[in-house]
């Protein structure tokens, strides 16, 4: 991605005029007559850099400015000029749809198109019309490329069901047991409307079910997210494939059926259980399971992936402005078979720009939420937002010549500060630019790389203002509740959480955030109700979980993990754990119903375990003592071979080591006042637990 932003606001224009290629005439931006042929158009579509890029169009097979029939864009980067990165102004503008024609050609003939992008980053997209309607669409990418197509009309039935645009799954790959219903995306590929789709899944090698779906509107390569009604029943936990048939479309046969069968994998097992309770009226046990040595730097945030049986837990780190954040993915997390693998996107400094929080949804994708002002890190023009990606390993973190692996991305969200997903590719963002709480729909992804968001719909919820932390370090972490109707809000700068139903409100004035894109909408919703839900004892609060009737909210200045009742309103503190953390961020409620959560101070991924003997005992049954302490400790309570301890300052840096401690016997670290994170590892490295220690000489 490009750091220069250039904006015009012309639109450029193709030529009209007379000339014989392959004895065709043809000429640009007119209407064409085309008796005995058939009229084509191209639709151009910019990225954010309208002025990198160049195409032809020319007779199938030829090369770059070989017979050209018609050439687009910025004449000065030609047909040689892909990656030669001199920002040379001109062109087309930016986030703009070109029309480029109409020609006249015969049926059954072939041409190229060859796009060239001056910086090799890729972003633009063709789509071919003939006789109105698109028969292909080509999205650019690294330095560019050549597509040819043949010029032939689209058929009146033809569709593709699809489990997602990158073959992930849209439910999810993981289901309860009890009943369920299977969602696919149909796309029309025809010129007839779908109004209705037939039919069949099967699971295994069980009988199969036919069902029919109507009152569709899908048009010409547009898709709709189907809700298959035949819902099936999973009676037990395990592993199935299931095999979904498009039968057709309006109830004639698909005339392609090469893309009408899709088969997945599921996985049944059970939700998370709500062990809440057991938190309440006892001690707490704190286990590291990630530090700085399995690549947790910064942490913000931390989210399971859908599929619980995995226990995959990611964690997302803040890195830098200049580099991007990484993701540390934590496979078995706090399981003997852990395993830890640190990712980072090529083009993270733009699309994971010091990153606050992390959400997945059902369907395998996950969004992150930038804390910067421009992603491109200019001091003006504030263009940032959330961005999606897809959890597979093939696609995630995976160099392309394109933008990177993300697979979506929208620029109305400066200075994010959380996000929470509700349904399919829907997430909701807390906007720290505008104070606003804003809801981003990104609908269908782009695909990896690509740059077309104009299916995107983005809605404002700005009655009640929202304020990020002064200083900027401290997220404000959001969450759905199970019913997907209540946004819960952690509002970091205002000391409070509040909620707000995110059923009611209507339309609004227009939005004061200058739309950045093209977009399907772009508006504001008044009138919405909202609630406060705590406003006192909360010092910077920042990560928030929800379970039941329970709401668990961290607080970054004291450590505590605050347990509501939120039954009734305002909500009722029943349980203060007291972490060890230097600096709590994000938490999470595991599979297994235990709270997890990130330590951004201490560089640390940790669980809490209720029910057992806390660990900021003062005697000698298990843990660190004393505490608070003149300089030296102790520990006890640990198997007496092999113990190593790692202490960390307020700052993260690690200011005394030693390995081999004995237990029970005075330690003299030499360190000044302050609170510290003690942490213990076995002999083979595997971590014991954490101790936040106060010296106070």
């Amino acid at each position: 991605m490009n750091i220069f932003f250039y904006q015009v606001s012309r639109i450029a224009k193709g030529f009209c005029g007379f000339a014989f290629v392959s004895g065709l005439l043809f000429c640009s931006n007119v209407s064409a007559q085309c008796p005995g042929q058939l009229e084509v158009e191209i639709e151009v579509l910019t990225d954010d850099y309208g002025y990198e890029g160049y195409w032809q169009l020319t007779p199938g097979g030829n090369t770059c400015g070989t017979a050209t029939v018609f050439a687009g864009g910025n004449a000065l980067v030609g047909c040689l000029g892909g990656g030669i990165q001199q920002q040379q102004l001109g062109g087309y503008g930016n986030n703009l749809i070109i029309t480029e024609g109409p020609w006249c050609f015969n049926p059954g003939s072939t041409y190229s198109i060859h796009y060239v992008d001056e910086y090799g980053d890729g972003g633009f997209t063709f789509r071919v019309l003939v006789s109105g309607f698109i028969t292909h669409v080509y999205n650019g990418t690294g330095t560019g490329g050549t597509f040819t197509f043949t010029v032939n009309p689209a058929p009146a039935n033809s569709a593709g069901i699809f489990d997602k645009v990158n073959s992930t799954l849209v439910q999810g790959r993981y289901f309860n047991p009890g009943p369920n219903n299977f969602e696919v995306l149909v796309s029309n590929y025809g010129t007839a409307i779908i109004n209705s789709v037939q039919y069949s899944y099967q699971v295994d090698s069980e009988t199969a079910v036919n069902g029919e779906v109507s009152g569709l509107s899908i048009g010409n390569y547009s898709s709709q997210l189907v809700t298959l009604p035949a819902g099936w029943i999973a009676d037990a936990e395990g592993t199935y494939t299931i095999t979904i048939n498009l039968l057709g479309t309006n109830g004639v046969v698909d005339s392609d059926v090469s893309n009408n069968v899709i088969e997945s994998v599921y996985v049944v097992g059970p939700a998370k259980p709500d062990i809440i309770s057991s938190y309440i009226n006892t001690e707490h046990t704190f286990t590291v399971i990630a530090s700085a040595t399995d690549n947790v730097n910064k942490p913000t945030d931390l989210d399971f992936h859908p599929q619980l049986t995995n226990a995959e837990l990611w964690v997302i780190n803040a890195g830098t402005a200049a580099t991007g954040g990484s993701t540390v993915k934590i496979d078995n997390a706090g399981l003997s078979t852990q395993q830890e693998e640190l990712a980072q996107d090529q083009n993270a400094w733009h699309f994971m720009s010091l990153p606050t929080g992390i959400a997945f949804s059902d369907n395998g994708n996950f969004a992150t939420s930038p804390g910067v002002f421009n992603a491109n890190h200019q001091p003006v023009n504030p263009f940032t937002g959330p961005t999606l990606w897809s959890s597979d390993p093939a696609i995630y973190a995976v160099e392309n010549p394109g933008n990177g692996s993300h697979i979506d991305m929208l620029h109305e969200s400066p200075y994010s500060q959380g996000v929470a997903w509700e349904r399919k590719n829907c997430f909701w963002i807390f906007d720290g630019f505008s104070n606003d709480i804003v809801r981003y729909d990104f609908v269908n992804d782009h695909n990896p790389g690509n740059d077309d968001h104009s299916d995107a719909i983005i809605r404002r919820f700005a009655d009640e203002e929202v304020l990020k932390d002064p200083q900027g370090v401290v997220p404000s972490h959001i969450e759905m509740d199970a019913d997907k109707t209540w946004l819960y809000v952690v509002d970091n700068g205002n000391r409070r959480v509040i909620r707000i139903n995110t059923t009611t409100g209507g339309p609004g004035p227009a939005p004061e955030f200058a739309q950045t894109e093209p977009l399907a909408e772009y508006s504001t919703v008044t009138g919405y109700t909202w609630e406060t839900v705590v406003s006192t004892n909360l010092l910077k609060p920042c990560g928030i979980a929800l379970m039941g009737n329970r709401m668990l909210i961290s607080d970054f200045e004291t450590g505590d993990i605050v347990i509501y009742d939120i039954s009734s309103l305002p909500a009722t503190e029943v349980e203060r754990i007291e972490t060890p953390a230097l600096g709590i961020t994000g938490i999470v409620i595991g599979p297994d119903g235990k709270i997890f959560y990130t330590d951004f101070t201490g560089n640390a991924v940790v669980r809490v375990e209720p029910g057992s003997v806390g660990i900021q005992t003062v005697n000698a049954t298990y843990g660190i003592y004393p505490n608070p302490s003149g300089g030296s400790l102790s520990i006890s309570g640990f198997p007496a071979k092999g113990i190593r301890m790692n202490i960390y300052n307020g700052t993260g840096q690690l200011v005394y080591s030693e390995n081999n401690v004995t237990l029970n016997s005075p330690i003299n670290p030499d360190v000044a006042n302050g609170v510290y994170l003690v942490n213990l590892h076995d002999e083979k490295g595997a971590y014991l637990a954490a101790f936040k220690w106060v010296v106070n000489k």
